[in-house]
């Protein structure tokens, strides 16, 4: 059999209520050139079954059980175990578009400087969706070319990891994946932004992920408000901080003290905050004094901790006419 022209990865355990629908939006695709690599990660339940079924069928999927268990081992024997140069990343509970695999690996083929291109996605049901996660999938698909990207990297994952496709060679290339006590696709993608990948997001919508109480993500203390501080300082440290020591953090609320313990954490320390209530002028909040807005910004790092929903967009203006650069001095965390 030749190798195909895009491989998919799919890990899964326990999968059996949503995972005959996830593998029908694969057979079903518009791209016919593709492999399923899925990943058994020791399942008790009936997927194992449900797989024997799907590979009987259809000669283009095949089943792997790695040696360790867990999610990150599951990622990389399956990696491993891909064929082809390009790799879409799937889930076991979600919906693959009918076009989403040929749009991908188009986009990618039309730009070879490109290494990793997700799109556009919609949570699934919609009945009981939070607010959060309705403001979050407006933010992640409103960031479509890499400057955008780039510009908010630090502020959330912006990407769904199954809604991605990326060049196998590049992800080897920083590690594969990792387990370092936080997410694992929000690692991967910040070592690549690191290592001068470029991103890019088609802005259709052609992934439905499905919202359910028992996601991964919001069980797994990995993808907790705390280890994603954690990831961003660590990376934080390495790259916009390198050659400092103290930082201005913009906001002095309940995010902005986490962030601090984040950033001590890392060895880099707090000397002074920024914040637009006139109660906390002139105070000392860990030894760093508090000032308001109209202070003079234009001197070393800034980092903005403001949680406050809907924020981002005034204070991005109020600080670029005051000079401030992002990338350069200044970053948004939140």
């Amino acid at each position: 059999m030749p190798d195909p022209a895009l491989s998919v990865l799919l890990p899964v355990r326990n999968g059996a209520p949503y995972l005959a629908a996830a593998l029908d939006s694969i057979v079903r695709q518009s791209l016919v050139e593709w492999e399923l690599v899925v990943v058994d990660d020791h399942s008790a339940d009936e997927t194992p079954r449900i797989l024997a079924d799907y590979v009987r069928r259809d000669p283009r999927i095949r089943v792997i059980t790695p040696e360790g268990a867990g999610l990150v081992p599951a990622l990389n024997a399956g990696l491993a175990a891909c064929r082809a140069p390009l790799v879409a990343r799937m889930d076991a509970d979600d919906i693959s578009h009918p076009h989403r695999l040929q749009r991908q690996l188009e986009f990618l083929e039309r730009d070879p400087a490109l290494g990793l291109v997700a799109c556009n996605f919609r949570h699934v049901p919609r009945q009981q969706l939070r607010v959060g996660m309705h403001a979050y999938e407006t933010w992640q698909n409103g960031l479509i070319t890499h400057e955008q990207i780039q510009r908010d990297l630090f502020v959330e994952s912006p990407f769904v990891h199954p809604t991605v496709m990326f060049r196998k060679q590049l992800v080897e290339q920083v590690g594969g994946y990792r387990e370092c006590g936080w997410s694992e696709d929000y690692d991967l993608w910040l070592r690549l932004a690191a290592a001068g990948v470029r991103f890019a997001r088609l802005p259709e919508t052609l992934f439905y992920w499905r919202d359910r109480p028992d996601r991964l993500t919001r069980t797994d203390p990995a993808y907790s408000a705390a280890a994603f501080r954690a990831c961003k300082a660590h990376y934080l440290k390495l790259g916009f901080l390198s050659q400092v020591d103290q930082v201005t953090l913009v906001g002095a609320g309940k995010e902005g003290r986490a962030w601090r313990r984040a950033l001590a954490a890392v060895g880099i320390g707090v000397n002074r905050w920024i914040d637009a209530d006139p109660r906390k002028q002139g105070r000392l909040l860990h030894g760093a004094p508090v000032l308001l807005p109209d202070t003079e910004l234009l001197s070393g790092r800034l980092l903005v901790t403001v949680g406050t929903r809907g924020a981002r967009v005034g204070l991005r203006e109020w600080l670029t006419r005051r000079g401030l650069i992002e990338g350069v001095n200044l970053l948004f965390v939140t």
